[in-house]
């Protein structure tokens, strides 16, 4: 077997399998390479001939045969240097990877592609996320794509057209009474009964590796020199987690050299689990209550594995940093006179990077990477369809009987 699971906390190897994601000493599974194998096929010359998504990369994907890939063409996203910015703040050299030019216009079509190709190859027909929006429009689009039943349960303030997508996708779509750990409850109550393939964050393999491409691709356009320095915003935390496991499979290939970028944690003010860890030390602690934050990919309480993404942050000598909503949305208007068009939580990055500035975390010598992980369009106003607000799994079974 070219892949396998090993444990991120006593290192203990497993057999890969498509829904085991916890070893029984609590610690994440992450999916480990045979390096040796995949260092004959991928080098840095052949990837000069390969095709322009993130298949290029398909040595470091856990899919056995390409005939099981189910690809829109996401990846290999713009990376653009912003000059103008560079000469208003001290800082060297700075970045912005637009994540929101991937298919559905974020860049979850990443992990869904690597999700459901894993999920192709083992057979499977039926699909569920419960997502604050992005993940769940981009899962309804990949399993239509591959021919999948997919129910997407988002919490009832979602951006109205996130959820007007999840419909034209084509997938079952549910508001929630809640958050997305509420809608994530619904899927594990009805799991086993209905057949439901979770691919919820960190639920299955294939997402954290597909945002893994995110750290080869940047590797690549920047000729296989790291930046100091990744802003990223931070809700489930598998970008985090993806890329930082990128970095360390190229330094093993020999493909970089030197330093990891220290890592950096964005999120909104009112739900910030990682940076009040990271503030006040010690285990990570999810955020029980006085969730105040906006419906976006940063509203996430309780992310699977918190612990792991506070380990990144400070193996790599990073921060994590919380901003308002009124920064984010300065934020936005910034990134839009310089044309590139953000999310709130693209626009957390800049609201973080320039924080960081006046802090003096970030310096004059640092080359920095803020990553714009969907566009603002999706975030306008809407007037949503008709759709039932649910709390639990009974309520879902109520309407399917209603329905029949």
């Amino acid at each position: 077997m070219k892949f396998w699971f090993s444990c991120n906390s006593c290192r203990k190897k497993h057999p890969f399998r498509l829904t085991e994601t916890k070893c029984g000493c609590g610690g994440t599974l992450m999916v480990e390479y045979d390096l040796e194998k995949v260092s004959q096929t991928l080098t840095k010359e052949s990837l000069k001939s390969r095709g322009t998504s993130m298949w290029r990369y398909k040595e470091l994907l856990p899919v056995e045969s390409a005939h099981h890939i189910i690809s829109l063409g996401e990846g290999w996203t713009p990376l653009v240097r912003m000059k103008r910015a560079e000469k208003a703040f001290p800082v060297k050299k700075l970045w912005v990877k637009r994540e929101e030019q991937n298919p559905t216009g974020s860049f979850k079509a990443r992990g869904f592609s690597a999700a459901l190709s894993i999920a192709n190859e083992y057979g499977i027909k039926k699909v569920a996320v419960n997502s604050n929006g992005n993940a769940a429009s981009a899962l309804a689009a990949y399993a239509s794509h591959a021919e999948m039943g997919a129910d997407v349960f988002v919490p009832k303030d979602c951006p109205g057209l996130i959820v007007e997508e999840c419909v034209q996708y084509g997938a079952n779509t549910y508001l929630v009474d809640g958050l997305i750990h509420n809608a994530g409850k619904i899927i594990a109550d009805g799991r086993r009964e209905q057949g439901w393939h979770n691919v919820g964050t960190l639920k299955e393999p294939g997402r954290a590796e597909g945002k893994k491409t995110m750290g080869l691709e940047l590797a690549e356009q920047l000729e296989w020199n790291l930046p100091d320095v990744i802003v990223y915003p931070t809700g489930g935390g598998s970008g985090v987690i993806g890329m930082w496991n990128a970095f360390k499979q190229l330094k093993q290939l020999g493909f970089i050299e030197g330093d990891l970028p220290r890592m950096v944690s964005v999120q909104e003010s009112g739900c910030q689990p990682v940076v009040d860890t990271c503030t006040r030390g010690g285990a990570f602690t999810a955020q029980k209550d006085n969730v105040i934050s906006s419906p976006t990919g940063m509203r996430v309480p309780s992310p699977p594995d918190g612990e792991l993404i506070v380990s990144i942050l400070s193996e790599s000598d990073g921060t994590a940093v919380a901003v308002s909503k009124d920064e984010i949305k300065q934020a936005q208007t910034s990134f839009g006179k310089q044309g590139i068009s953000s999310s709130p939580e693209g626009a957390a990055t800049w609201a973080g990077f320039t924080r960081l500035i006046e802090q003096g975390w970030i310096g004059k010598e640092d080359e920095v990477v803020l990553f714009n992980t969907s566009h603002a369009m999706k975030y306008l106003p809407w007037k949503q369809h008709h759709i039932p607000i649910i709390k639990t799994y009974q309520d879902w079974l109520n309407i399917q009987y209603a329905v029949s």
